[in-house]
């Protein structure tokens, strides 16, 4: 009963300060210490408790490293053009006839580059959506297509904080998981096509009297060049460098990129790394390309590094033996699935948070998949296809909250035409048993 009450108690104060707009962290912890708390009261002495908390905190610590590198990626690949010149490009090459379908190819591509939602939905989004405001498209379907498409890469980019959280708490090979999971994509990502195609087609975008593409050419010099940074991210993730590897060159070659090209200097650039990019108030971009920097990490590290330290109270105590027991009566992978379906909403709704998700869903259903005769691998995938994208679908998750907030829109209008967040979850549940997903490929070598 204290469990059940203290879930509720925690969820009622996440429910509380979110929509106080306070940081999501603040109740966290709170939840923490009132899980800390019930621990006592069972019998458990406080170093066993501290022991329990720093035992799971500690699986967050890869992670954070990947936090802090996306933090500076982000930022000086704005300071370098690079981003600038996507959104360029692909306001050039796009057809104005399938704006919605470009909104969730772009989106898909520069967050698979950037492997963070937040990070897409705050650069090309914010482009996007004033495309989408001064050509008369539905603002709602803009965000689905838009958030769509950033959480394709938060889902499976070698330098997603989520990939790497999940291949952490799953002991997994981050490229082999990326490999399952573009194998478990591609039916729904081709529907999703289908759909926002014909929604393009019933909703053309009239691009009179946009100047995004001038403001970018005269504060920022396009070329090829500033492109180099996310292709080097792509090559070496061909060649399974280690991701963390692969963001230090790419923020080494874009911060020459800042200062050679550019022109900024080599303490604007520093600052940009750490502070975040900015431009100049008056400049018509100012409101659109800026943000990232390694400092605006720290509350996502925060909350992942809470996460997983209640996490690993919930594991030292057995908390949740009695809900773990009920997830173990499951009989067959689809029906495992399904409990790992249901388990990730419920989680989402109560953590308030993607990271709670993932790490409490993790925790309920490893036994499960182990009695099941499922390896890490299957516990991995579908994870992914729950927990990282379900989250997106809670209104009052941060995973849906911060991307509606920073497209100023409404935060349940979008969730309709969001069609690739709940496509491919419910999709897998009739391609599951087809898939053979197996942790034996020579060709995966422990990178991480």
């Amino acid at each position: 009963m204290d469990i059940i009450l203290g879930m509720i108690f925690t969820f009622l104060l996440l429910i509380y300060f979110i929509s106080s707009n306070v940081f999501v962290g603040i109740p966290l912890l709170f939840g923490l210490l009132i899980f800390c708390f019930i621990a006592y009261r069972r019998g458990f002495l406080i170093k066993d408790i501290f022991n329990m908390a720093y035992t799971g905190s500690k699986k967050a610590f890869v992670v954070l490293q990947i936090f802090f590198l996306i933090g500076g990626i982000t930022s000086i690949w704005m300071c370098a053009g690079t981003v600038p010149a996507i959104v360029y490009y692909g306001i050039k090459f796009m057809n104005p006839n399938l704006f919605i379908l470009y909104a969730f190819l772009i989106s898909s591509i520069v967050s698979i580059l950037l492997g963070t939602s937040f990070g897409t939905v705050g650069t090309v989004g914010i482009a996007l959506m004033v495309l989408a405001r001064s050509g008369n498209i539905n603002l709602s379907i803009a965000a689905g297509a838009i958030i769509s498409g950033s959480f394709l890469g938060d889902r499976c980019s070698p330098m997603s904080s989520s990939a790497n959280l999940v291949a952490n708490l799953t002991n997994t090979n981050l490229y082999l998981n990326i490999k399952n999971m573009i194998k478990t994509s591609i039916i729904p990502f081709i529907v999703t096509c289908i759909l926002y195609a014909i929604i393009s087609l019933k909703t053309p975008l009239n691009f009179l009297g946009n100047t995004i593409d001038n403001d970018i050419l005269a504060t920022f010099n396009i070329s090829v060049l500033v492109l180099l940074p996310s292709f080097i991210i792509i090559i070496l993730s061909l060649f399974k460098v280690n991701v963390k590897l692969s963001m230090l060159i790419s923020i080494v070659i874009s911060f020459l990129i800042s200062i050679t090209y550019q022109n900024y200097s080599l303490m604007e650039v520093i600052k940009f790394l750490v502070l975040g990019f900015k431009l100049d108030p008056s400049n018509p971009l100012s409101t659109i390309i800026k943000g990232g920097g390694i400092i605006s990490m720290w509350k996502a590290s925060f909350v992942i590094f809470v996460s997983c330290a209640l996490a690993g109270i919930f594991n030292g105590t057995n908390m949740l033996k009695t809900i773990e027991n009920i997830l173990l009566k499951a009989k067959s992978k689809t029906q495992v699935y399904l409990y790992t379906f249901v388990t990730s909403i419920l989680t989402g709704a109560f953590g308030c948070n993607q990271a709670i998700s993932v790490v409490l869903t993790t925790e309920l259903m490893s036994k499960v998949y182990k009695k099941r005769n499922l390896n890490d691998y299957n516990l991995a995938i579908d994870i992914e296809n729950t927990s990282i994208l379900l989250s997106a679908l809670i209104p009052w998750n941060i995973a849906a909250f911060v991307p509606t907030t920073t497209l100023n829109v409404d935060a349940f209008s979008f969730i309709p035409y969001a069609f690739y967040l709940y496509l491919l979850p419910i999709i897998n549940i009739f391609t599951i048993n087809y898939l053979k997903i197996n942790k034996d490929d020579k060709k995966i070598s422990n990178i991480l």
